[in-house]
C-alpha cells in the first residue's frame, strides 16, 4: 500500500508490504472515529518504517495528519504542540503520525518532503492537502475546517482570546498573548501589527511605533500597518479627556472636530465617524477639509473590508455625490 498523489495519480511511498506490526501503536481496529474523550496516545503516533504499512491502512478508515518535522527546526517545536492539542481536541476524528525527516529520510525522500515543517493529510492512502511552514493555530483550525466538524466544546484560539481582551478593554493582556505569538512565529508579520495595535490601545504609541518600524518594508507599508499608525496619530492629536471636558457646552466646528477625533482614538469609531460626517454637512471648510480627510485616515486605520468603512464610505460617497 503507498499514499497517491490525486494531481498526478503517482505513488508518493513505495509499495510496503506488511510485516511484523504487533508491538506499533496503532491498527485499523484500534483507531478512533471520533466522539468521547480520548487518550493522547490513542491520536498520536510516532511514524517510522516499522509501522508505516499499518498507518497506512488505518487511513482506509479516518484520515491521517502527517507531520513531517525535524530536531533541528524551531518551526517544527512551534507547530508540534498545536497539532498535538488539535489532535486530542478533534477526538479522533484524524490520527496525527509525527514523522522525524531526519531519522527516516527513505520515507521522507518517498513523500516529496524538501523543507519542514511539511504537514500532509491522507485519507484512504489519498493525499488529500497539505501546507508548509509553522501556521498560526487560527489558519490551521481553518485549514482542519475544510474537513472535519470543529468539537462544540473547542477552546478558543489565542487570536480569539486576544480579540475578545481588546473588546473587553483589557488591552495588557491581548499585548501579552501577541508577545507570545510573535516569538512563537516571528515570520508571522500580522502578529506583530495587533500587537502594536494593542499597545496603541495602551497609550503607548512610541512602543507601537517601533515595532511597525522594524517590519520587512512590504509589511511596514501594507494597509494593516498603516490602520495602525493611522490610529498612532489619532491618540497624538486627540485632545485629552479632561480637555474635552472642558469644552464644556461648546458646539462651534473646532469642538465637534475635537470630540470626534476623541471617539476615534478611543476606539469608538462609529460615534467618531457620524460625528466627522455630520461636520462634513454644517461646515465643510473647516480646517482645510479636516473632516473628510479624517475619514480617509479611519478608513485607513480600520482596512478596506471593515463594516464601518464600507458603510460609512458610502455615507460619503453620498455626500460628495
Amino acid at each position: 500500500m503507498s499514499i497517491i498523489d490525486p494531481r498526478t495519480g503517482e505513488a508518493l511511498t513505495a509499495p510496503i508490504e506488511s510485516g511484523d506490526a504487533a508491538n506499533t501503536q496503532a491498527s485499523p481496529e484500534s483507531t478512533p472515529t471520533g466522539g468521547g474523550d480520548v487518550r493522547r496516545e490513542d491520536v498520536i503516533i510516532d511514524l517510522d518504517a516499522s509501522n508505516i504499512q499499518q498507518v497506512l491502512e488505518a487511513s482506509m478508515q479516518v484520515p491521517v495528519l502527517l507531520d513531517c518535522w525535524a530536531p533541528w527546526c524551531e518551526p517544527c517545536k512551534n507547530l508540534m504542540p498545536v497539532l498535538e492539542k488539535l489532535a486530542v481536541e478533534y477526538r479522533g476524528a484524524f490520527l496525527l503520525a509525527k514523522l522525524d525527516v531526519e531519522a527516516n529520510p527513505e520515507i521522507s525522500g518517498q513523500l516529496g518532503v524538501r523543507s519542514v515543517p511539511d504537514v500532509k493529510l491522507v485519507s484512504q492512502s489519498g493525499l488529500v492537502d497539505s501546507f508548509q511552514g509553522a501556521l498560526p493555530e487560527k489558519e490551521i483550525r481553518e485549514w482542519l475546517g475544510r474537513y472535519f466538524q470543529a468539537p462544540d466544546d473547542v477552546p478558543p484560539s489565542p487570536e480569539e482570546q486576544a480579540e475578545e481582551a481588546l473588546k473587553a478593554g483589557d488591552a495588557a493582556t491581548a499585548r501579552d498573548i501577541y508577545q507570545t505569538l510573535t516569538s512563537q512565529y516571528p515570520e508571522h508579520y500580522a502578529y506583530q501589527v495587533s500587537l502594536a495595535s494593542a499597545l496603541v490601545a495602551e497609550r503607548r504609541g512610541d512602543e507601537a511605533r517601533s515595532v511597525l518600524d522594524n517590519l520587512p518594508p512590504e509589511e511596514r507599508d501594507a494597509a494593516p500597518a498603516r490602520g495602525v499608525r493611522a490610529s498612532i496619530a489619532f491618540g497624538e492629536q486627540a485632545l485629552s479627556h479632561e480637555e474635552i471636558a472642558a469644552l464644556g457646552e461648546r458646539d462651534d466646528s473646532e469642538a465637534q472636530f475635537q470630540r470626534a477625533l476623541r471617539h476615534v482614538a478611543d476606539g469608538d469609531y462609529e460615534t467618531g465617524l457620524e460625528a466627522l460626517l455630520a461636520l462634513m454637512k454644517s461646515d465643510r471648510a473647516y480646517g482645510d477639509d479636516a473632516a473628510r480627510k479624517t475619514l480617509l485616515q479611519v478608513f485607513d486605520a480600520l482596512g478596506a473590508d471593515h463594516p464601518l468603512t464600507v458603510a460609512y464610505r458610502r455615507k460619503l460617497f453620498a455626500l460628495l455625490y
